[in-house]
C-alpha cells in the first residue's frame, strides 16, 4: 500500500504552521521531532484532569499510580522488554546515563578499561569519561571506519582485553546517520565478559528496535526524537538492575525501577509517552490487520522505513549535484538501509552557520554546529566550532520538501540570499 502520508501529517499540526508566510518544513528532527495532536492531548487532559502525586487512596492519585504503570509497560513493549521493571524512565537520556553509570561501575576496579566508540554522542561519552576519573579506570576508544562509516568488528575486537568491563556503543549517528552491526559488535564485548550499554536515541525513531535481539545489557532511547515528550529511556536486563547497587534516598522502594528513578516523575509526560506508543500501533493499524501491539508498532516501521528511505536517497542525491558539498556518511542508494536520514553535509565556501541560517529565513528548519557529536567531528577532522549543517527527515516529510531543501541549498551555496 502507499505511504498514507496526508493521514500522517494531519496528525501534526505544527506541520501547517507557516514562517515568513511561508510553509515551514522541519528537517530538525535528529534533534526532537513534532509532536501528534494524541499526545500532546494526553498531556494537557492529565494535567487538567488528573494532576497529583502518585501513592495515595484519593481518585486523581490512583489515576496517577496508573499512569506511570501504563507508561512503563508501554515502553517495555515498545523496546521489546521482558518486563515494565526493566524500563527506567527520566528527564533525559544523558541524565540517566551519567546517573545509572555510578551504579553501573560501582564494583569496578583501578586499572579496569571501559571501550567507548568515537561514533558517539556525548550523552554516551561524557558518563563514562566521568566514572573512569572517579574511579580510575582507563577508557579505550574504537574508532569507526571513514569508508564504511560503521564502527568495524575487528576494530573492536582489536581494543578488547580481559580488563575491559564495559563497551558503550551507537546505534546510528546522529551526524553521519550510519548504523552499526550492534549484534556482531556486542556478542564480540560480551565474548570477552564485557558489559554493553548502547545508544540508540537516533536509531528509535526509524526503525523497531528489540533489545533481547541486540545482546546488549542496558539500551537508551530519547521519547522527544520518536514523537513523544521530553524524557529518556534506559532498558536494562531484569537480572542485571536487581544485582546494581542503586544510588537513591533512604525512603525510596528497593523495586526496580524504582531504585533508578530519582524524584517524583513527570506524570503528565508519562500521559504523552503511552500516547506516543498508540501513536505507532494507530500507524500500524494502516498497514496490518494485526491486534498484537508489537506487531502494530512493527507494520508502522516497516511501513515508515518504506517510505523514508527513498526520500534519503532522494536528498543525498540531490545534495551530491551541489558544487562545493561534502556529504558525510554513507551515500551508496543500495547501503541506504545501514542508515537513518539524517544527512550531515559542508561546503567548501559557505560556513554551515551561514547556510543554516539562510534556510531558516526561508522556513526550512535545519541544524549546524557539531550537534554533540563531538568525537566523530573530531575523529573527522572537522573545525568543532563549526562542525557541520544537518538535515533530518522523517516519516512526516515529503517528496516536495525534499526537493525544496536541496533547491535551496543549491541556491544559498551559489552566494544569493546569504543576506536575506
Amino acid at each position: 500500500m502507499a505511504f498514507p502520508i496526508a493521514q500522517v501529517r494531519a496528525c501534526f499540526p505544527s506541520l501547517a504552521l507557516t514562517y515568513n508566510h511561508q510553509p515551514r518544513i522541519y528537517v530538525d528532527n535528529p534533534a526532537g521531532t513534532q509532536v501528534p495532536n494524541s499526545v500532546a492531548h494526553a498531556v494537557y487532559d492529565y494535567m487538567l484532569t488528573n494532576a497529583s502525586n502518585a501513592g495515595g487512596h484519593f481518585v486523581t492519585s490512583r489515576a496517577t499510580d496508573a499512569v506511570w504503570q501504563k507508561a512503563h509497560e508501554d515502553a517495555a513493549i515498545f523496546l521489546g522488554a521482558r518486563s515494565f521493571r526493566e524500563i527506567i524512565i527520566g528527564q533525559s537520556m544523558t541524565s540517566l546515563a551519567f546517573h545509572l553509570s555510578r551504579s553501573i561501575c560501582h564494583d569496578f576496579q583501578p586499572g579496569d578499561e571501559i571501550i567507548i566508540s568515537r561514533m558517539e554522542h556525548e550523552g554516551n561519552v561524557g558518563a563514562w569519561l566521568e566514572v573512569a576519573k572517579d574511579k580510575e579506570l582507563i577508557v579505550r576508544w574504537v574508532d569507526f571506519n571513514h569508508e564504511t562509516w560503521q564502527v568495524e568488528p575487528d576494530d573492536l575486537a582489536a581494543q578488547l582485553s580481559s580488563r575491559t568491563k564495559l563497551v558503550a556503543l551507537n546505534y546510528a549517528s546522529n551526524m553521519t546517520g550510519s548504523i552499526n552491526d550492534i549484534p556482531a559488535l556486542a556478542k564480540l564485548a560480551k565474548d570477552a565478559g564485557a558489559l554493553v550499554f548502547v545508544d540508540a536515541v537516533q536509531l528509535a525513531p526509524h526503525h523497531l528496535v528489540d533489545v533481547y535481539a541486540l545482546g546488549c545489557d542496558f539500551l537508551a532511547c530519547s521519547s522527544y526524537k520518536f514523537f513523544g515528550p521530553h524524557l529518556g529511556l534506559i532498558w536494562g536486563r531484569g537480572d542485571l538492575l536487581s544485582a546494581l547497587y542503586p544510588y537513591k534516598g533512604r525512603c525510596v522502594s528497593d523495586d526496580t525501577p524504582d531504585r533508578f528513578e530519582c524524584g517524583t516523575p513527570q506524570y503528565e509526560l508519562l500521559a504523552g509517552l503511552s500516547a506516543t506508543v498508540r501513536y505507532f500501533e494507530d500507524l500500524g493499524r494502516k498497514g496490518s490487520s494485526s491486534t498484537d501491539p508489537r506487531a502494530l508498532i512493527a507494520a508502522a516501521y516497516q511501513m515508515s522505513r518504506d517510505y523514508e528511505e527513498p526520500l534519503t536517497n532522494l536528498l543525498i542525491e540531490g545534495l551530491k549535484q551541489i558544487s562545493g558539498v561534502k556529504i558525510y556518511g554513507i551515500t551508496n542508494p543500495n547501503r541506504v538501509t545501514q542508515r537513518v536520514p539524517t544527512v550531515s553535509i559542508r561546503h567548501a565556501s559557505t560556513r554551515p552557520t551561514d547556510i543554516a541560517q539562510a534556510l531558516a529565513k526561508k522556513g526550512i528548519f535545519v541544524w549546524h554546529g557539531h550537534n554533540y557529536a563531538y568525537e566523530p567531528a573530531r575523529s573527522l577532522g572537522l573545525p568543532i566550532d563549526e562542525g557541520v549543517m544537518r538535515i533530518g527527515l522523517s516519516h512526516y516529510n515529503t517528496k516536495k520538501e525534499v526537493e525544496a531543501v536541496v533547491a535551496s541549498i543549491e541556491h544559498i551555496t551559489r552566494g544569493k540570499n546569504l543576506q536575506g
